[in-house]
């Protein structure tokens, strides 16, 4: 009897077992960032709201000024490091410049969704087709179907989504053109998942701050023409300069920031239910500040939601970084 036979299993030279995979720290850590994004966006609603009322600014328009102003800061944030900025620029210059006209780009036809068909169909469509959109493309090029679990997730975010803005929306109540704005809202809906999936991609080669930055450039300038048009006159009042100020500040610079950090550690899917969290603040936000009523089909489809995110922090995803 040779000595290896007579050693015990638990220590015989065989093939040892790869231990199972833990859960991601990297991926819990990138959904907190982009859930922290998504309730930065969720203030937006409130404060175009409060702009429209006090200014005669369009909604591209602020859209402008939101993305220009968070354009400036950043800016002034990376001008004494340059260098990482022209070096991705110079690296990957069409996803980046895809990325930021993908930015303005959906931002300009969810707005005009909203004025043409109303705030309900532009919010469901939208929000509600991205994430389907990005869970088919993962599993196209997974070749493989999504697990149950987040396949259930997908499900009741999209539902939770449905009840919230059909109960608050009031869809067709302010609809002057509802097949302009519903094809609108599908073309933000399609914009919003492809900035998402080249955004997931271009963060593994490009620091959070450089792509919030040429995004932000690029998503300005692709406003400015339709902004200009319609009218950019600056509002004389400290307030709705104040507000605009916190869209390009919060809601544009910190919060594209944290979603483009959270982009390098999770996947596309994940991320774009995470995001589901911004309509939830949104409508808490306008419940506490401007004295909507919650009904209940809205505290059903908050709960569903708070149940989608949720289901996606417990079962990160543990993405593989893009070659």
């Amino acid at each position: 009897m040779t000595r290896s036979s007579s050693l015990p299993p638990s220590t015989s030279p065989s093939t040892p077992r790869r231990p199972r995979p833990a859960p991601s720290v990297g991926a819990r850590r990138g959904l907190l960032h982009v859930t922290g994004a998504a309730v930065l966006w969720g203030t937006t609603g409130v404060a175009v709201h409060l702009v429209r009322e006090s200014t005669t600014l369009t909604p591209t328009s602020v859209g402008f000024y939101r993305l220009a102003i968070g354009a400036v800061v950043l800016v002034a944030l990376v001008a004494h490091r340059l260098g990482p900025v022209l070096a991705a620029l110079r690296s990957q210059p069409v996803a980046l410049v895809l990325i930021g006209l993908g930015l303005g780009g959906y931002q300009a036809l969810y707005f005009l969704a909203v004025a043409a068909g109303g705030v309900g169909v532009a919010t469901v469509v939208s929000l509600g087709l991205a994430p389907v959109l990005i869970f088919g493309w993962e599993s196209l090029r997974a070749r493989r179907l999504p697990g149950r679990t987040m396949l259930g997730a997908l499900v009741a975010g999209v539902a939770g989504l449905v009840l919230i803005t059909v109960s608050v929306g009031e869809p067709g109540a302010t609809a002057p053109r509802p097949l302009l704005g519903l094809l609108a809202a599908f073309g933000s809906g399609v914009g919003y998942a492809a900035s998402t999936v080249l955004s997931r991609h271009a963060a593994q080669r490009v620091a959070p701050m450089t792509l919030t930055t040429v995004s932000a450039v690029v998503g300005a300038l692709a406003l400015a023409p339709i902004a200009l048009a319609e009218g950019i006159g600056v509002p004389a009042r400290l307030a709705p300069i104040g507000l605009l100020v916190h869209l390009g500040v919060v809601t544009t610079a910190v919060a594209y920031a944290l979603f483009y950090a959270g982009l390098r550690t999770t996947t596309g899917s994940a991320a774009a239910l995470s995001t589901l969290a911004e309509p939830l603040t949104a409508v808490l936000l306008a419940a506490w500040l401007v004295g909507e009523s919650l009904p209940g089909p809205v505290l059903v489809g908050g709960v569903l939601l708070l149940g989608a995110v949720s289901v996606v922090h417990l079962t990160p995803g543990r993405p593989t970084p893009g070659k």
